[in-house]
């Protein structure tokens, strides 16, 4: 096996040379034959399917995805001129796809869809949300922020800080703590809040990139939002897992007769009541509330005061072990709902689960219209914004499903 360049180099099974050669970009323990060298957990290796380079990666033995290739290129250095590259390609697409006033407000950098494994970045107006779920990336973090900070400034954008949210239990499995705070860069001061003012589809929302869920705002169901609220002026809408408030925000300013939006979590409640607050909506309200028992007291009661409700519950499965109970508890929900409206009605239905494939949902959909004794007439299928782009040949950035029905 001949070593390119000065990196470790490590032998691959004939499985994971047709995955990179069909474009995935990793190697699983279990796929590697044996190394040549001292590999280093968060450096670089070269890949070789017997002697045939395959590219070059971030390697760590504690990780399930040992190796997470950057390139397939023999003639790559992986300098600051590298990252700087892959920064600007990243911004140019997001400038393309999220032209105007969508470009303060999207994911900049969108970890494997992006080439850079591991690492999201989100665009909340003047502050950046920074979140490094692998040891590689972690390890040239100062080189790609240093970069984002630079081209976004020569852009003529406005960044007032970098704050780092790397709160989450998936970084210890890559052998690296968890915390967050702000990040530092030479000439850019430390804020002294966390606290920005994003506008999406002329709704205005405070979003705090210190506490908030994820890196501080879902930012992949922008289009969808605006594709839910398009069909909302004149409905009663009862919008189920608001969260914040997004949905049915969107819903309300696009001239909805009157939203309901429900949550089980009081301080998404509240924040979503501040979100109505701000935008000076006074065609909705809140209610804490577990959706699953109160469509369940609606369909016992059998009311019928919504034509319009949208379904848009946090992931119900993250693991391939729990899709039946998932597809169990999205049945549920839409059946409900499917029950609850009236002919003629709408509904609104989405999941941001990898594992729940497009397929299940299809089935689960026409499972609970079966059940609910309806048709469904689509007038829209979705995913997620372009700004969380999707890669054929990785199926793991293919995730959010959102579907547009009329119940007939």
């Amino acid at each position: 096996m001949k070593q390119q360049r000065q990196y470790p180099a490590v032998r691959i099974t004939p499985k994971a040379e047709r995955a990179i050669k069909n474009g995935h970009p990793w190697v699983y323990a279990g796929e590697l034959k044996d190394t040549e060298g001292e590999p280093e957990n968060g450096g670089l290796v070269d890949v070789f399917a017997g002697a045939a380079y395959m590219g070059t990666g971030f390697y760590n033995a504690n990780s399930k995805i040992t190796v997470r290739l950057l390139s397939r290129n023999a003639n790559d250095r992986f300098d600051a001129a590298f990252w700087r590259r892959r920064v600007e390609y990243a911004l140019r697409y997001r400038q393309t796809v999220m032209p105007g006033a969508d470009f303060l407000c999207c994911r900049l950098i969108h970890g494997e869809a992006d080439q850079m494994p591991g690492l999201t970045v989100d665009r909340y107006n003047d502050l950046l949300s920074v979140q490094v779920l692998s040891l590689g990336m972690e390890r040239v973090k100062p080189l790609v922020l240093q970069a984002l900070y630079e081209v976004l400034t020569e852009m003529g954008q406005t960044i007032r800080g970098i704050f780092q949210r790397d709160d989450v239990a998936i970084r210890e499995l890559e052998g690296m703590e968890q915390g967050k705070g702000w990040y530092e860069l030479p000439g850019l001061p430390t804020p002294d809040s966390a606290v920005t003012e994003i506008v999406e589809n002329g709704v205005k929302y405070l979003v705090d990139v210190e506490n908030g869920q994820k890196t501080g705002f879902f930012l992949d169901q922008k289009y969808n939002r605006l594709a839910a609220a398009r069909i909302a002026r004149g409905k009663r809408v009862l919008d189920c897992f608001t969260h914040t408030g997004s949905f049915g925000l969107n819903a309300a300013l696009a001239g909805a007769e009157h939203v309901h939006s429900v949550d089980i979590s009081k301080s998404a409640i509240e924040m979503a009541q501040a979100n109505a607050r701000r935008n000076g909506l006074t065609n909705i309200d809140f209610e804490v509330a577990d959706v699953f028992a109160l469509l369940t007291r609606l369909a016992e009661q059998k009311n019928h005061d919504y034509d319009y409700i949208i379904l848009d519950p946090p992931a119900f499965t993250k693991s391939r072990s729990t899709v039946r109970d998932a597809f169990r508890g999205y049945k549920e929900i839409n059946l409900k709902a499917m029950k609850l409206l009236p002919r003629g009605g709408y509904l609104a239905t989405c999941s941001c689960s990898h594992f729940m494939s497009d397929e299940k949902f299809r089935e689960m959909l026409r499972a609970a219209a079966r059940d609910a004794s309806v048709s469904l007439r689509q007038i829209e299928q979705r995913q997620q914004a372009p700004d969380h782009p999707i890669l054929w040949n990785v199926p793991e950035t293919d995730y959010l499903k959102f579907y547009l029905f009329q119940v007939v």
